[in-house]
């Protein structure tokens, strides 16, 4: 028996399938036996490289920072480097403590300050 009816419902509703089960938030549409449908592509920010260091702005967040610039510039990667402070955005990622790097939407390292070595070893296993 099906809570408030609700299941009766959706087995009774199943000739428009596709407001049934596709959704902005699916990257791929799980409709099954519709040829026509086509997966639904995620948002382009997710697909970007991006480098980000989250933290406060404190001086080991500043050093973070630098030493990732330094490991970008030596392995001839884009120098670009986001810093994030908002404690909101820094949580989305799951951190919860600071500084953290955040390469191509993967938090690789939080809580610690990287030399420019480990950065740049860390960035070679990422991007490959």
């Amino acid at each position: 028996m099906g809570l408030f009816g609700k299941k009766k419902e959706a087995v009774k509703g199943t000739a428009d399938k596709t407001e049934a089960c596709c959704s902005p938030q699916e990257s791929v549409c799980s409709c099954s036996g519709d040829e026509g449908q086509t997966p639904v592509q995620p948002a382009a920010a997710e697909k970007e490289a991006s480098v980000k260091v989250l933290g406060s702005g404190c001086a080991k967040c500043n050093a973070l920072e630098g030493a990732v610039k330094e490991a970008l510039a030596e392995l001839g990667m884009d120098t670009t480097v986001e810093h994030v402070t908002d404690f909101a955005q820094i949580a989305s990622y799951g951190v919860m403590s600071t500084p953290a790097l955040v390469v191509d939407g993967k938090v690789v390292s939080f809580g610690r300050v990287l030399t420019k070595d480990a950065a740049a070893a860390i960035l070679k296993k990422v991007r490959g």
